[in-house]
């Protein structure tokens, strides 16, 4: 068997799932993220994977044959149907059924080269779909790729599986698809929930009977910048999933923590996310033996965040990471400016953000509002967790 360092699951049939015109979940971004990518010759040698849809048999893992019925029925239809579907949020269009089942087989695909081992790391920039529900649509999310990715891993050779979902919107269709199961770990860092949709994710949702422990949300405040996301994100994830004992890490992998992103208010920069990015690569490495299967998610600045901030995780996938002083590819440069005759394009692959913090010390007090807020957020989710997984909330060393 040849074993490959990386696998990359592409197609540009993935951009066949949109919404309409103006919906802000435009596949341009995937398209420019991969133009880039290319560019930067950071897929020369790399040989893409093309998924197939997901069969009917894979998506029930997840979702109900009511529901599945539910789309495939939805295009032609001028009204909602239910299920969330025909929705402002979630638009009917033609081939909706085979436009998500794809981005679900691509998800698929990266777990099955992973788990029949012919790479450790697999990445699908399509998929990220993780509010989706049993039974509706919801949050743009049709078929929850990411869910039925581990439910499959499940029942293929795995029964410890870590998922940490870094989008700006609460993970919730993957933890509400696993609440009950002691198997999966789910941990959510997200915008509070008393401030942005879905409105769930609170720290005191640890998980449902066995599974108490094993649902771990972070919310943070609006306006959290690098600094503070990542003193964060190491306070509490590191412990909990090593704790966990993971298999293999799967991540998603939303950017719409940036500071430009319309729907969201946290104010991470393109360097922040490759932060984000090198520390889920060097979690993979230090819990899971490295395998690790990362999708996308939300992130809606499509020409300016998007492609940089996914080309540093194709990086990271990839053991090639970019320097963010890097200039952009004229080429790309030229391809994007019909799209955006009013928008300033990058010309780096970076911003200048500072990703250096403050380890968290278990101290209280401080005189920085910024790092108050975070270290509040942050024993609020150690407090709720830790002590059910054995694990001491009050000691930086956990």
């Amino acid at each position: 068997m040849t074993r490959t360092p990386a696998a990359v699951v592409w197609t540009t049939d993935y951009l066949s799932y949109r919404f309409g015109e103006d919906h802000p979940m435009d596949p341009i971004r995937l398209d420019l993220t991969m133009r880039l990518a290319t560019s930067l010759g950071l897929l020369e040698g790399v040989e893409t994977l093309r998924p197939e849809a997901a069969p009917d048999a894979e998506l029930l893992r997840i979702h109900t044959p009511g529901y599945l019925a539910a789309v495939k029925g939805a295009p032609g239809q001028l009204q909602a149907v239910g299920h969330g579907l025909g929705t402002e949020d979630n638009p009917i269009f033609e081939h909706i059924h085979e436009a998500s089942a794809l981005l679900a087989g691509g998800s698929l695909l990266a777990a099955r080269e992973i788990a029949e081992g012919r790479t450790k790391r697999a990445v699908s920039i399509g998929g990220g779909l993780h509010h989706a529900m049993a039974d509706s649509a919801s949050g743009f999310c049709v078929y929850n790729d990411v869910a039925i990715a581990i439910g499959w891993l499940l029942d293929h050779g795995f029964d410890r599986i870590a998922y940490v979902d870094v989008d700006v919107h609460h993970g919730d269709g993957v933890q509400a698809a696993f609440l009950h199961d002691p198997r999966v770990l789910t941990v959510s860092l997200h915008q509070h929930p008393a401030t942005l949709w879905p409105g769930s994710g609170w720290p005191q949702e640890v998980g449902k009977g066995e599974a108490a422990g094993t649902t771990v949300n972070l919310p943070l405040m609006p306006g959290t910048g690098d600094s503070s996301w990542l003193r964060a994100f190491h306070a509490v994830v590191p412990g909990v999933v090593r704790e966990f004992r993971p298999q293999v890490l799967v991540t998603q992998c939303g950017v719409d923590t940036h500071g430009e992103d319309p729907l969201a208010d946290m104010l991470l920069s393109v360097d922040g996310h490759q932060a984000i990015f090198q520390a889920l690569r060097a979690l993979a490495e230090e819990t899971a033996e490295g395998r690790w299967l990362a999708v996308g998610g939300g992130g809606y600045g499509l020409l300016r965040v998007v492609p940089r901030s996914w080309t540093h995780l194709l990086a990271a996938v990839l053991d090639r990471d970019v320097d963010v002083s890097t200039p952009i590819p004229a080429d790309w440069t030229a391809h994007v400016a019909p799209f955006a005759p009013r928008v300033t394009l990058p010309t780096t692959m970076g911003e200048g953000g500072d990703v250096s913090f403050a380890p968290w010390d278990g101290v209280a007090g401080g005189t920085d509002p910024a790092t108050a807020k975070v270290d509040s957020s942050i024993r609020d989710t150690r407090r709720a967790v830790f002590p059910l997984i054995g694990l001491d909330p009050e000691d930086p060393r956990d």
